[in-house]
Formats: structure tokens, sequence, C-alpha cells
């Protein structure tokens, strides 16, 4: 390849592991940081170059990616990173923080000279691995040149929402997306319990609404999630918990009652209570119930 990116990834988790891999496997120099550093080691594997602090991942990086949980994450993580960085960096924050926290962490970035990107991504663990994800981006045009080789070893497609990541045009569209998202498995959830309470084959259920329009290839893969007892996190409870809570609380600033979401971000909470917050959010199935 002849666009070789220095590119730190910081946050590797589910999402921002596979985004790094991929980075890596596209042949940019990747460092990596995770705050628990044994997460981010089997990394190294595909390249990726594995460092002890924020600071040390960031130096002499042309671009940075933030995979953190949430926007005080965020935060606490660039501001410990940000003094090792060059003026005119690129910082994609790939992050879903919500409204709220993006003027601070534009300020944050403009204090250190930093070019800053509203880049949150659409998808989940099995599109993070294969480098299909759906970016969606808000930032100057001097950064997207910078971005292109970066987003196109990350994901399938590249939309563009705006030219200032403040103001939150990506997080806007991203918020919007996953309170669909979130409301399918929702309501995937509640169905196959219903099922369950009243003693209906779920298999019945979803015979009846096969091939039609009320069928949805999210509600079969969260379905089967649920109905094989395999919950292994490909977005996990806990974090569609505070997603739904982001977007209750985008709705409020747009004057926009989100009573599904709120409802759902309630389910998300009895069911990480009851010990699945690091499992699939097809676990919502269990808020159903008792215990």
């Amino acid at each position: 390849m002849t666009d070789k990116i220095s590119v730190a990834v910081l946050g590797t988790g589910i999402m921002g592991a596979a985004m790094a891999r991929n980075l890596a496997r596209a042949g940019h120099d990747v460092r990596v940081w995770n705050r628990t550093k044994d997460k981010a080691e089997p990394i190294a594997d595909d390249g990726a170059r594995v460092a002890d602090t924020p600071a040390e991942a960031v130096d002499g990086a042309d671009v940075v990616l933030t995979m953190l949980h949430d926007g005080p994450s965020v935060d606490e993580v660039m501001r410990r990173a940000a003094p090792a960085l060059r003026r005119g960096a690129v910082w994609a924050q790939c992050s879903t923080v919500g409204l709220d926290a993006l003027p601070e962490l534009a300020g944050l970035a403009r204090d250190h000279g930093l070019i800053f990107v509203d880049a949150p991504v659409l998808g989940t663990r099995q599109p993070a691995e294969n480098g299909q994800l759906l970016v969606l981006a808000a930032g100057p045009d001097e950064a997207r040149a910078a971005l292109a080789p970066v987003f196109d070893a990350v994901g399938s497609r590249t939309i563009w929402a705006g030219d200032d990541g403040a103001t939150g045009g990506a997080t806007r569209l991203k918020l919007v997306a996953n309170s669909w998202v979130l409301a399918i498995t929702n309501g995937t959830a509640e169905a196959l319990a219903l099922a369950k309470g009243l003693d209906v084959d779920p298999q019945d259920f979803l015979g009846i609404i096969a091939g039609g329009p009320l069928d949805n290839g999210y509600l079969r893969v969260k379905a089967a999630a649920i109905l094989g007892g395999d919950l292994t996190p490909s977005f996990a409870t806990g974090t569609a918990e505070k997603d739904a809570r982001l977007i209750v609380a985008a709705g409020e600033r747009a004057g926009v009652r989100m009573d599904v979401a709120a409802a759902g971000a309630e389910r998300f909470r009895r069911a990480a209570a009851q010990g699945h917050a690091d499992e699939d959010m097809a676990a919502s199935y269990f808020a159903s119930f008792d215990g």
C-alpha cells in the first residue's frame, strides 16, 4: 500500500480491537492502548505495538482513534494523551458519547491544536472484525484525506454528515440509528419472552412472519442468540443501556419524548442487574422475568 499512516487506537474492547487489527493488516503503523493491558496484548500478533500509557501510544501518530465507553472516559484518556501529540494531528472520536460531551471534547482538541472529527461507527462485533463498519463522520475537509485510508481499513463506507465535529452531525445520525437498533433488540426479546410465558413455540412466531414485511434480519440474529443461549457479546448489555440513555437525553434536548428508548434503557438496566451486563444486549430477554 502507498498511504501508510501512523495510527493510535485508544481503547481495545470489542470494537477497538477489531479496528486496530484491520488497520495493522492494511499495513498501517498501529499503536494501541487499553486500560487493562492484557486485553490489548493479543493485537500485537497482528503487528500492532502495545503501549503502557495513552501518551506513549499517540507519540508521533498522524491519527488517533478513541473507542472508549463514554464521554468521561474519552475526556480522561485524551487529557493524558493530547500533550504527546503534534499540533495538526487528527483525532477521530469513534465512541458513542452523546451530544452533551462533544463541546468539551472539541474544546480539548482545540486547546492542543488537534483536528477534531466526530466519527462514531455503526456496526457490532462481526462487521468490525470484517472491516465492514459504517463510519459516520463530521469534520473539516483537511481531515478527510488523512482519514480516508484509515476509514477504508475499518469500514465499508464513510458517510460525511457535516464539516464541524463539534456540532455533532455524525453523533446525531448515530443516535437515530441506534434508537432503531435498540428498539428491534428489545422488541425481539419481549416477543420471545411473551411466547415463553404463553407457552407458544417461538418457531411458530418466527414462522408466521418469515419472508414478510414484519421479518427482519436483525430480529433473526437476536432471536437466534436468545434461543440458542449464546450471548457472546456483539454489543454488550451495559453499553446498550448507556446508549439508550444518551438517546433519551438527546431527545430531551430536542423536545422529543423517547418513551420506547427510556423503557428499553430500564430493560437493559434490569438485565445488567441480573448479571448480564457483559453479555450481548439480547439478554434484555431476561428483564421480562424475575431473578
